[in-house]
């Protein structure tokens, strides 16, 4: 009787220790690519096609939907806020200090003239200061370190390219840029929510961006709930997404509680995550299980561009600027912040420049 007894009460033990063993913590994991806004010119995908020989003007026309180049003014300024002081910079001389603090030395010539267009034109069009300064020195812009900054290999690609902007239908176009795509670039009203969509914003494939830019972020279930705080009901269950865009970056989702949902935009959800970029899936993992997040966006997986030959030369500025090559109409550091004038980046790395 004594040993069934105690057989019994340690059967009994047994079953309280597993009933009171903590539950396997659950964690959000995180599979994205990309950094930066998505909007325009990728940086490395920019890098990419140079390497595989399309000139300035044809990446530009990639990138830019349904453009042209042209010509400034003789003589223009950009009035640049450094530190509490607006400073009127010649045109040119801004353009060298901005391409050498926005783009390694080292790289190809296609890309460096490329980004030196895409640098001028964005100074011109760009008015985050009102009427006080065009631009900040810095990622709300694009980053502008000055002469001290310059090199012989970006100031020749700016030489290169002397005065040449980037045109839709006659008119210098803002030309947002960013470090890396992933693969695709994003139409820009669904990565600047509320702004207008704009014709030469479209999204396009980024046949040179497919893997290098590929990321994998893992937080705990506390993590992340402390990084939502005030978009949780309840305890945090996970991520819903609702909509994405022309590339797999999130426009809506909703955050999971166990007492209901909160919608977020995939911007403030890529902020407040600390992610450099919206295009993101997620997956709840609970000890060897690992579950699909619920995705109601249509967009599961992305299948990555076929590579491109170089287009045919552009016609030469004479004949009326360079010609878009047939994109189709489809946004820690990278270029061109959100056209919001004089707000910050919402993303980690949406500002202007790939270091």
């Amino acid at each position: 009787m004594e040993r069934s007894a105690i057989a019994l009460l340690a059967c009994a033990l047994a079953g309280l220790a597993l009933r009171a063993a903590p539950a396997a913590a659950s964690t959000l994991v995180i599979e994205g690519a990309g950094e930066g806004h998505g909007v325009g010119m990728s940086q490395d995908g920019a890098f990419g096609y140079a390497e595989h020989g399309w000139s300035d003007t044809a990446i530009l026309a990639h990138y830019y939907t349904g453009t042209t180049i042209g010509q400034t003014p003789a003589g223009a300024t950009v009035k640049v806020l450094i530190g509490s002081k607006v400073v009127a910079v010649p045109l040119e001389r801004y353009v060298r200090g901005v391409v050498s603090a926005e783009m390694p030395a080292n790289w190809p010539m296609a890309a460096l003239e490329a980004q030196a267009i895409a640098s001028r034109t964005y100074a011109l069009t760009a008015h985050a200061g009102g009427t006080r300064f065009d631009v900040y020195s810095d990622t709300r812009s694009q980053v502008y370190r000055g002469v001290a900054a310059e090199t012989a290999q970006t100031n020749a690609a700016v030489a290169a390219s002397a005065g040449q902007i980037v045109l839709y239908q006659g008119k210098p176009a803002a030309t947002y840029y960013f470090a890396s795509s992933g693969g695709m670039t994003e139409d820009d009203e669904n990565s600047f929510l509320g702004s207008q969509p704009e014709p030469w914003l479209r999204g396009v494939p980024d046949a040179y961006e497919t893997s290098s830019s590929r990321w994998k972020l893992s937080l705990s279930f506390a993590s992340a709930a402390a990084r939502l705080r005030g978009l949780v009901k309840g305890s945090f269950r996970g991520i819903e997404v609702l909509k994405r865009g022309v590339s797999p970056r999130i426009v809506a989702a909703v955050v999971l509680g166990s007492r209901g949902k909160i919608p977020v935009s995939g911007p403030e959800l890529a902020g407040r995550l600390g992610l450099g970029s919206t295009w993101e899936y997620f997956s709840v993992k609970s000890g060897a299980s690992v579950t699909r997040e619920p995705d109601l966006s249509g967009q599961a997986s992305f299948t990555p561009p076929t590579p491109e030959a170089p287009p045919p030369a552009p016609a030469t500025a004479a004949q009326g600027g360079a010609q878009a090559p047939g994109a189709p109409l489809s946004s820690l550091a990278t270029g061109g912040a959100e056209p919001n004038e004089g707000a910050p980046v919402t993303l980690a790395t949406g500002g202007a420049a790939a270091q």
